[in-house]
């Protein structure tokens, strides 16, 4: 059976049963993509959800500062986060229908984890007829059990949505390539683009090039029409919050760099491979790079994806290896060598791409070309993978123990809060008073920084109504403003409290 892209399967395959119904083929080539997708929900709920529960009502243990920030913009728990230029409104889309309504982060988390696994199978899926089914459900595995897939699977981030939506854009783009009247594709490119675009418009930008330019190359207007449309559906709101809240799409695109340190010529290659052992930002990333049974996946990586081509060449299907891999380089670019500094999440968009790719050269390591085993080849492959997945389950289980431990600090500080009469409606500043004030059901702001979103007189004067409290690292000074006000010490953090507001505040 041919795999090209344009030999999507009809008709009966060589070899079959002449009484063989399309429908039971149709079925075993989903089962695979459904089997993976689900057990990689139930990983996320296994291994990551309970170690990021909830504690008590009206507390999302769990919520990463970012994560706090998206939420905050429909929860009911606390105000809205100050929103800064480099974000863009497609997470707090996605977990609206949980969070506009519940405050348990445990509750988000299984909601995410079960969307994310929908969008695991919903991406690969449409790459059926493209590749063999075995070669997407390996891919998918691959993908699904890399540690920083499954963590922010059920994260509220928007890293591992582009990563799908460009995976699903692609496929369907091809299958539009195939054929014209596949409405479906059509509308699957509209989709995949849109979901990228609301996400994370900068990346978009990257990813869509190759995708314009392969419907254009082939004259296929209307794919090119809806991949267009798709995008502007995410990038016309982002400009119209660019005018209204950060004076124009260049002032927000420049303060979007600034805050990224400054977009420019970086070498963060060296920076994301330190960045393999669970830190999930490493700003600054320093210190010796990590052992390397655990960063050999990542360089292995590029090379198993150009031996991807070369059996996609000998396959018949170039244009869609091809595509996959252009897709994947540009995606790479700018968090390799423009920005100085590293989250293993940036290149989650570009794990997705390169997995069909890679899982179709291991197929070909481990058979012979009449499809049989080559014994010894899948043992060793077999073993390989066998320890890729071990030490992708040590550093998942790590990072899922830090960062629990963390956010019950920002949890304590919160309850240390309230008992000192800091309740809502209130205002944090300092440090960590975003994720605090998150917690605290309070307001946050700053006067300096990357959130900075108020001046001093400005939070003078809202102390003067409402309990305040400014957060510090312990011993160290609190801001200018608060260097009078009440030190009480929390979980990891000095608080200062301000003078009860006239009539006595809250109780």
């Amino acid at each position: 059976m041919a795999h090209g892209t344009n030999a999507l399967p009809i008709g009966r395959q060589r070899g079959a049963p002449a009484n063989q119904q399309p429908g039971s083929r149709r079925t075993r080539g989903i089962r695979p993509l459904t089997a993976v997708a689900a057990a990689f929900t139930l990983a996320q709920l296994i291994l990551v959800v309970p170690g990021v529960g909830t504690l008590g009502p009206g507390f999302g243990l769990g919520l990463g500062w970012d994560e706090t920030v998206y939420v905050s913009q429909v929860s009911a728990q606390a105000p809205p986060s100050f929103f800064s230029a480099p974000r863009a409104r497609g997470v707090t889309l996605l977990v609206a229908p949980v969070a506009s309504w519940s405050t348990s982060t445990t509750l988000l988390r299984v909601y995410l984890a079960l969307m994310s696994g929908l969008g695991l199978y919903l991406a690969l899926r449409v790459w059926r007829g493209l590749f063999p089914a075995r070669v997407l459900a390996l891919a998918g595995a691959l993908f699904a059990t890399l540690w920083v897939t499954l963590f922010y699977g059920p994260a509220a981030m928007p890293n591992q949505w582009v990563a799908l939506g460009a995976l699903a854009c692609a496929g369907c783009l091809l299958r539009v390539r195939a054929d014209h009247r596949d409405r479906a594709a059509l509308w699957g490119v509209a989709a995949g683009a849109a979901l990228m675009a609301w996400m994370r418009p900068t990346d978009a930008a990257w990813i869509a090039p190759p995708l314009l330019a392969l419907a254009l190359a082939g004259r296929h207007v209307r794919a090119a029409l809806f991949l267009t449309g798709g995008l502007a559906t995410g990038v016309v709101q982002w400009v119209i919050e660019a005018y209204t809240s950060h004076g124009g799409p260049l002032r927000r695109l420049a303060e979007g760099s600034r805050i990224q340190g400054g977009l420019g010529r970086n070498l963060a290659v060296d920076d994301q491979m330190r960045a393999l052992i669970g830190r999930a930002l490493c700003r600054p990333c320093t210190g010796p790079l990590p052992h390397p049974v655990i960063t050999a996946w990542w360089v292995l990586l590029p090379l198993l994806a150009a031996a991807g081509l070369a059996v996609a060449v000998r396959a018949g299907r170039t244009a869609p290896t091809l595509l996959l891999l252009v897709c994947a380089t540009t995606a790479a670019l700018p968090y390799l060598f423009l920005i100085g500094y590293a989250a293993p999440r940036f290149l989650q968009p570009v794990y997705a791409l390169l997995a069909i790719p890679v899982a179709d050269a291991l197929f070909h390591l481990v058979t012979r070309p009449d499809g049989r085993w080559r014994p010894a080849a899948a043992v060793v492959t077999a073993l390989l993978l066998t320890g890729h997945l071990a030490v992708q389950y040590v550093v998942l289980d790590r990072l899922v123990d830090r960062t629990a431990a963390d956010r019950i600090d920002w949890a304590r500080t919160a309850a240390d809060l309230r008992r000192l009469g800091v309740r809502p409606p209130c205002l944090l500043t300092g440090t960590e008073a975003i994720p605090v004030a998150f917690y605290a059901g309070c307001s946050s702001a700053a006067t300096s920084g990357n959130n900075a979103s108020a001046t001093e007189a400005g939070i003078l004067g809202t102390a003067r109504r409402v309990p305040t409290a400014a957060l510090s690292p312990p011993g160290a000074p609190p801001p200018r403003y608060a260097r009078t006000w009440t030190r009480h010490p929390s979980a990891g953090l000095d608080l200062h409290l301000a003078p009860r507001p006239a009539g006595g505040g809250q109780g």
